[in-house]
């Protein structure tokens, strides 16, 4: 029984000596979440469709009519009725000018962490996208990038400026 337990005791105090002197990975300082593409130029104030979508005068007076913004729930990427009615008059302004392209930006309110909220906003504007492509519009012609909580439409910490936040804008 003595030497059972000499050893575990060995084996106990090998392990710990291993796992002290390997330890975890080391974390990076900086994150790899990639929040924009590379086509837009650092110092930008607003985000303009104009970067990375050439769309002819026609698409763009056309698209200027039009709600720009789909807003979701908390924490979701879920596309609202209201939400399916903005982007039906984009499935139709898409499907009639099938060279049209549309960039679709995702948002998030300021709760969670970066990387959450990167993600949050990527599901966002891929749930418009798909809401679109459900309608015939080509996949090929409309981009989704995700912003998170870093360009928010409203300051301040109320639910008024949460809901302001928590949106995908579609820019042609």
């Amino acid at each position: 029984m003595s030497t059972s337990f000499s050893k575990i005791a060995v084996l106990a105090v090998l392990s710990s000596a291993v796992a002290l002197t390997t330890g975890c990975a080391t974390k990076r300082a900086t994150s790899e979440v990639v929040v924009a593409p590379l086509g837009i130029p650092s110092g930008q104030a607003g985000y303009n469709g104009a970067v990375i979508v050439d769309n002819s005068s026609a698409v763009v007076t056309g698209a200027e009519n039009l709600q720009a913004v789909v807003y979701f729930a908390f924490d979701s990427s879920e596309i609202t009725s209201q939400a399916a009615n903005v982007l039906n008059q984009h499935a139709s302004l898409l499907s009639s000018n099938p060279n049209a392209g549309v960039v679709i930006a995702g948002h998030t309110d300021e709760r969670g962490s970066r990387e959450y909220n990167i993600a949050l906003g990527e599901r966002r504007a891929q749930a418009a996208r798909n809401y679109l492509a459900a309608q015939g519009v080509a996949v090929n012609n409309v981009r989704v990038i995700s912003y998170g909580e870093e360009r928010p439409a409203a300051t301040g910490t109320t639910e008024e400026a949460y809901a302001q936040n928590r949106r995908a804008e579609l820019s042609y």
